[in-house]
């Protein structure tokens, strides 16, 4: 039997996939707990959604019934079915990020879950069953400052003596193109700056991809301004803690871990006022929020005063790895979210 199933049916590994990664391994010590369908990093092997029903068919010793914890729409789907269909003896937990009017179907599949949780105060509007707001958290063990940044820059072997990222897949909701622009306005001005942007491009954005690469060619910047492609998610904490700013300024984004991960790495951000990043950079304490009106711009003077003014970019480093281990630590996320479970099981 099993108190908890956890599910995964996206083969890829996402932003949704991330966030569930950091979270099971500290359930997984509290409950009896089963990942049903793909493998994550740090977890334990997955079951199949048959194996799933099967562990839930009772309820576990102690519970009145075992909670499916959902994500996706195709997980909603299957955990209703398990509910409604099958008749198991479970309730249906789902996380929400999105800020934006969800569609029909959708918005029909949250009002037949059991409980909600919002990642935001934005996330929460008009949205049914809303137990309570748990932000993501980061886990500030595996994200940690670099003992020494220079010689953790030199380490990646990319050129220059200090680094800029943008992370993130390569199109236009991503901002990539916002990104470039503030790169090619910058770097002229910090010989020592390399810009790194660090996902791929989908085949539908491949000729995006292609007009970023003509206008960094354009601008004589192609042996500063680099596209690695994709990093392997196990060598994302080092590169990450190796780069002196983070830069993500996407168009629209539902919550956004990018900021936090470099947070708790000693590395702030300048980032669009989209997702959660306003809350992160707390008082501009921990990162800057340039306006969308004049983002370029002011990204690029954000920036510049940073990399320009090195006893102000150490404050806010150190700012920034205090104030994810204090506000957005996962395991603040891990209690909030356990509390949700505990609060079902108490009502019966």
């Amino acid at each position: 039997m099993a108190e908890l199933v956890v599910t995964n049916l996206n083969r890829r590994f996402t932003g949704v996939s991330s966030t569930t990664a950091r979270l099971v391994p500290h359930h997984a010590t509290r409950y009896d707990l089963a990942l049903a369908g793909h493998a994550l990093p740090g977890c334990p092997a997955p079951v199949s959604l048959a194996r799933a029903r099967a562990l839930t068919a009772q309820p576990p010793p102690g519970r009145p019934f075992a909670i499916w914890h959902v994500r996706r729409n195709s997980e909603m789907r299957a955990a209703l079915w398990a509910r409604d269909v099958l008749r198991l003896p479970i309730r249906i937990v789902f996380t929400t990020a999105g800020t934006h009017r969800h569609s029909a179907l959708p918005r029909w599949l949250m009002g037949r879950m059991d409980a909600l949780i919002a990642t935001s105060d934005a996330a929460a509007q008009g949205k049914p069953h809303l137990r309570a707001v748990v932000s993501h958290g980061v886990d500030c063990d595996l994200w940690h400052p670099a003992d020494n940044r220079a010689v953790a820059w030199a380490a990646t072997g990319f050129p220059g003596r200090r680094g800029i990222a943008a992370v993130g897949r390569i199109r236009p909701s991503k901002g990539t193109d916002r990104f470039v622009e503030v790169m090619c306005r910058l770097l002229p001005r910090h010989a020592d700056v390399t810009a790194l942007i660090l996902g791929q491009a989908r085949p539908q954005d491949r000729r995006f991809l292609q007009r970023l690469k003509d206008r960094v060619a354009g601008a004589g910047l192609t042996k500063r301004i680099l596209f690695p492609g994709e990093v392997a998610a196990p060598n994302m904490p080092a590169l990450v803690r190796a780069c002196s700013v983070l830069v993500p300024l996407p168009r629209y984004e539902p919550y956004g871990m990018t900021p936090l991960e470099g947070m708790a790495s000693g590395v702030p951000f300048v980032g669009s006022p989209t997702g959660a990043f306003a809350r992160f950079a707390g008082a501009q304490e921990a990162g800057i929020v340039v306006s969308e009106d004049a983002l370029v711009p002011q990204a690029e003077a954000a920036l510049d005063t940073l990399l320009s003014d090195s006893a102000r970019l150490a404050a806010i480093s150190v700012a920034a790895r205090a104030r994810a281990v204090r506000e957005f630590s996962v395991l603040r996320e891990a209690e909030g979210v356990a509390a949700i479970y505990e609060a079902l099981w108490a009502e019966g």
